[in-house]
């Protein structure tokens, strides 16, 4: 992995644990990511999770996986 996908992985943790507290907070975390990161970072972080994502918080990789099917 490298140092730029390490950190948006950190990024989208960190953004994971913002929204914990929300019944909803794939959605929160989807939304999020669609609204204010670049396309680039975004393809980057669903390319991760398709090959392996194991580093991922489980809202986040839902909210990614999601993202990956739109």
């Amino acid at each position: 992995m490298t140092q730029e996908v390490e950190q948006l992985v950190k990024m989208v943790n960190q953004i994971a644990d913002n929204f914990s507290f929300h019944d909803d907070a794939v959605d929160r975390i989807a939304d999020h990511l669609v609204r204010f990161w670049a396309p680039s970072m975004l393809k980057k972080l669903i390319e991760h999770d398709r090959a392996q994502g194991a580093d991922l918080k489980p809202a986040a990789r839902e909210a990614v996986t999601r993202l990956g099917r739109a």
